[in-house]
């Protein structure tokens, strides 16, 4: 028996996990808006079996991921059932990091998670269980500037974002806090400081200044009695905005190696211990000072975020547009986040869409900056997509005036999750769902084993590629012998062909380039079917009963041809 320990996270039913059907999306191109070639889509569906969805085209893809998921309050939410028993919060969250963990870019992709007081502390710990301690970047606090004027002992009015990267690391973020003063140091395209410096491990040391030396003024006469520090063996002079004559300066020095590095490499820049490009000085004062010239600055980011507008200017803003929604985040918070995190063409995921407010930000940061960045927005409840993202949204691409806000331009594709491909009938089998046509069962099937769903139009045994030469075909009719001996010939010796139907007969025959497997009997054990809620108000198992096999005709089983 082994003894060996480690620190982890245990709360009950953690072991136990779902086995997701990754399922097709459908869209309905009625509730899509604007631009037909938008690639921002809408998604509704339990938010774990969309994302699950999303696995196998968009792995390693998404840059950034928010999401502000039910908190655990114990509050009747209007717009979530919340009030979790911790331990399945815990499980249902972990099952959806997972997955969001495998979407991120392996390019600093970057997650950032709302939460509170309730569940953050095990949310910190169940994410670094997940993803590493070492993928955990900042816990961010944003100030809501809500009402303080109330009689609880302890006034609360912040949250926190916990912020993990894939790879531990993040690109310099490009936005600036607003709270910084437009006169604050950040903004100087130079930094000067004296490079005097006295004290027990600075003695006084000499060093020549040579005509020549550069000045920060152009015409003057410095006597050497007016300077205390460095002193000088002889009167200043300055012509032309350097010093005329050489001189002795005597103090204790900073940065004595590079003030005579400087010297003498004719008075050009050199190089400081952090790699900036330094030049020395001499000043009205007399003093000596060292100028550092350095990039501007791509942003300045700080941990405490304020200044972004309130929960009830957000609500303001919706009953305009005609909208209800409890507590939806401040765009402006989302945007300066989604800013500071991802690039001009990257794509931006929120699982937990809400009110919409992730895909508003999008919006408004392409409007604003020129960017083509796109959303992909997931929600569970038909009528808050139907009564709050869809007009939202639409409210901001073409704009509204009672809300006060311009057309941003733009669009969204509108989709939803097909149902389970396998339903029982009435004897209790698992067949084919009747829902299903042909594009979708091939669609489906190249997501279960692992195929990309690229149909040809002009071979129609070629549904999907896994390789350059590896190809699937997926049928629910019965191949005969001649039938796959034509389609053994198109295909010919240089490539491979996955054939999935319904039933087929070899009569002894080889055709080394194809691989033949029945369905449904190729795909029954591979998941849980007709699973079509894992939402935060259901217990995350599985109560409807799955096969442990399958009777199918009397044909041949799995064959490699």
């Amino acid at each position: 028996m082994s003894t060996k320990q480690k620190l982890e996270l245990n709360w009950i039913g953690k072991h136990k996990r779902p086995r997701l059907e990754p399922r097709i999306l459908l869209e309905d191109k009625a509730l899509s808006y604007g631009d037909d070639d938008s690639e921002n889509l809408l998604i509704h569906g339990d938010n774990l079996l969309a994302l699950k969805a999303l696995e196998h085209d968009y792995s390693g893809k998404i840059k950034c991921v928010y999401i502000d998921p039910p908190y655990n309050t114990g509050t009747a939410f209007e717009s979530y059932d919340d009030g979790l028993e911790h331990s399945m919060w815990l499980s249902m969250m972990r099952d959806r990091l997972e997955i969001i963990w495998r979407l991120l870019s392996s390019n600093n992709g970057v997650l950032l998670i709302s939460i509170n007081d309730d569940e953050l502390h095990y949310l910190k710990v169940l994410c670094d269980d997940v993803f590493g301690r070492d993928k955990f970047i900042a816990n961010l606090i944003w100030n809501y500037e809500g009402n303080t004027d109330n009689q609880a002992k302890i006034i609360n009015y912040h949250e926190y974002i916990l912020v993990y990267s894939k790879t531990g690391r993040i690109d310099d973020p490009s936005v600036f806090d607003p709270n910084l003063p437009e006169s604050s140091k950040l903004f100087n395209a130079e930094i000067r400081n004296t490079i005097v410096k006295n004290g027990p491990k600075n003695p006084p040391k000499s060093v020549l200044l040579p005509a020549g030396f550069p000045c920060s003024f152009q015409e003057g006469h410095i006597y050497k009695s007016d300077v205390q520090y460095p002193s000088y063996d002889n009167d200043l002079v300055i012509g032309n905005g350097k010093l005329k004559n050489p001189v002795t300066a005597t103090t204790g020095w900073s940065s004595k190696s590079i003030l005579e590095a400087f010297i003498n490499n004719n008075f050009e820049a050199v190089l400081d211990s952090k790699k900036q490009e330094t030049i020395f000085e001499i000043t009205k004062t007399g003093a000596i000072e060292a100028v550092k010239r350095r990039e501007q600055r791509k942003g300045h980011f700080v941990s405490v975020l304020r200044g972004f507008g309130t929960t009830n200017q957000m609500r303001l803003m919706l009953s305009k547009i005609g909208i209800k929604f409890t507590y939806p985040k401040p765009v402006n918070l989302i945007s300066y986040l989604i800013e500071a995190f991802t690039g001009e063409n990257d794509i931006i995921l929120d699982s937990f869409a809400g009110s919409g407010t992730t895909g508003h930000a999008v919006l408004q940061l392409n409007k604003n900056k020129s960017t083509n960045r796109k959303f992909i927005l997931i929600e569970l409840k038909k009528e808050t997509v139907d009564s709050v993202i869809i007009p939202r949204l639409q409210a901001v691409i073409k704009g509204h005036k009672a809300a006060a806000i311009e057309p941003h331009g733009g669009g969204f594709r509108y989709f939803h999750l097909a149902p389970s491909l396998l339903k029982k009938d009435n004897w209790g089998n698992w067949i084919i769902n009747k829902e299903y046509n042909a594009e979708m069962l091939a669609e489906a099937m190249c997501k279960h084993m692992n195929f990309t769903y690229a149909p040809s139009q002009t071979q129609y045994w070629n549904h999907g590629y896994s390789t350059e030469t590896d190809y699937i075909y997926v049928t629910t009719g019965s191949l005969a012998y001649e039938q796959l001996k034509v389609i053994s010939e198109e295909v010919g010796t240089e490539r491979t062909l996955l054939i999935c139907c319904k039933a087929f007969m070899t009569e002894g025959a080889d055709f080394p380039n194809l691989t033949l497997v029945k369905i449904p009997r190729a795909i029954l054990n591979k998941c849980e079917w007709d699973q079509d809620d894992y939402s935060f108000t259901l217990n995350v198992l599985s109560t409807t009963e799955q096969p442990d096999d399958i009777d199918d005709e009397d044909t041949e089983g799995e064959e490699q041809l």
